[in-house]
């Protein structure tokens, strides 16, 4: 698999997840009584735990999303403009 591909591929995971983590958030945001409401019926707990554990989930997408397809994304970034610099 070339250098190209692998970045493309990364770009559009980092859109993807990206795009998705700000709909959480913003679902989140606008609408935390319906998703407690909802959840709660599946999963009897408190509204601390779960503002607790929704706040707990979106920093560990947040963290995934940038470990994961953001920086790998940004360093073949880096590494494809070198390639280019060195070969002209």
């Amino acid at each position: 698999m070339d250098i190209q591909k692998l970045t493309t591929f990364f770009m559009w995971c980092t859109i993807i997840n990206g795009a998705l983590l700000v709909v959480s958030i913003m679902i989140f945001v606008s609408a935390p009584d319906f998703m407690y409401t909802m959840q709660s019926q599946l999963f009897p707990m408190t509204r601390e735990t779960f503002n607790v554990v929704l706040y707990s989930f979106l920093g560990l997408f947040k963290i995934f999303f940038l470990v994961f397809n953001a920086v790998p994304y940004g360093a073949l970034l880096i590494v494809q403009k070198n390639a280019t610099a060195s070969a002209a």
